[in-house]
């Protein structure tokens, strides 16, 4: 699709976890990106595209494949730019790609391709950057994520895990950076996510199909105004939007100036410790989320109240199946918080 003819961010009715997890994603890409599980024909791929216009321009450095940060240095990128880091790079403006990994995508797509003939006769290694390139310093969106094929989930656990993405072919190996938001769309019933990926992701957001008829009236009302006058429409939610996009620059300005205090890492403990949560990643995600949440909301520090409204989100998808407990898992964050913080 082309931005012009993406669904406006703002005109999404309700999904308020959904636009929250993914406005703290474009805040605090550490937090490790988001899944959303749940019904069809619910705007799940409508938020994740709408998000993409919403993103604000980056600096890059000028001429490399990779879209390198020129402020910073890089050293596994193949540019010398962006590996030696000079004082003056060339740098321009891109918007934050927002890259769609499809389910049948074959693993140079993703990876990226050597080009043999052209080693073999010039000897020079020619490099085919995939979408893992393509999505550095910016968003993978996969669609379907639990039906995607077991050997391109290892992939992703790699490069997700290291930032960096190796490609080897015949003695020959190319590498560049790949650090990405991961954020994945699926329904449960077409099958359950490998433990593996599921615990990459650091947000996880149940999306269910609106009851009240007034919000789905709503929501027909604004589709169907979208399809008749798409250009209409768009200058409509564009001041939202604007408002939207501002909101995350002024975030991402000061969202590393936020200290936790320890009242709020004694109680991310607790509720991880109540929950059964394995290692440490939980804790890690609520403070990183709570963090995003407050840079949002413009707070200037972190609060217990920031910390219960990303809890759901941060640990549902990272309990143990419980045969004594058949409660869903938001049910289960929900009865620890009130534990942890009373009612």
């Amino acid at each position: 699709l082309s931005p012009v003819y993406r669904y406006p961010f703002s005109a999404i009715v309700g999904q308020n976890e959904l636009k929250l997890a993914l406005l703290m994603s474009a805040v605090e890409p550490a937090l490790g990106g988001v899944l959303a599980f749940g019904d069809r024909g619910t705007g799940k791929t409508t938020a994740i595209r709408g998000l993409a216009a919403l993103l604000p321009e980056q600096a890059v450095v000028q001429g490399c494949a990779y879209r390198c940060d020129p402020r910073t240095v890089t050293p596994e990128c193949p540019h010398s730019h962006c590996s030696r880091g000079p004082s003056r790079p060339k740098t321009a403006q891109e918007a934050s790609p927002v890259i769609t990994l499809p389910l049948g995508a074959t693993e140079d797509r993703v990876l990226g391709a050597i080009d043999l003939e052209a080693a073999l006769v010039s000897g020079e290694i020619r490099f085919e950057p995939g979408l893992l390139a393509a999505a550095h310093r910016g968003f993978l969106y996969i669609d379907e994520v639990n039906l995607l094929d077991d050997h391109l989930v290892d992939i992703l656990l790699d490069v997700a895990a290291s930032g960096v993405n190796t490609v080897e072919r015949d003695g020959m190996s190319v590498t560049h950076p790949a650090r990405f938001v991961l954020v994945g769309s699926g329904n449960p019933e077409e099958g359950e996510l490998r433990p593996q990926l599921l615990d990459r992701f650091g947000l996880s957001v149940e999306v269910r199909t609106p009851q009240a008829i007034e919000k789905r009236v709503e929501i027909i009302r604004r589709r169907d105004a979208f399809e008749r006058d798409v250009e209409g429409f768009l200058k409509t939610w564009a001041v939202e939007d604007a408002a939207i996009c501002e909101q995350i620059v002024s975030a991402r300005k000061h969202v590393k100036m936020l200290d936790a205090p320890d009242a709020v890492l004694e109680r991310a403990a607790a509720l991880c410790v109540a929950l059964g949560s394995d290692g440490l990643r939980g804790e890690l995600t609520l403070i990183r989320a709570s963090r995003a949440f407050a840079a949002l909301e413009g707070d200037r520090a972190i609060s217990l109240d920031h910390l219960k409204t990303v809890a759901p989100m941060a640990l549902s998808h990272r309990l143990r199946k419980n045969p004594l407990d058949e409660s869903d898992a938001s049910v289960r964050v929900e009865r620890a918080i009130q534990d942890v913080f009373g009612a």
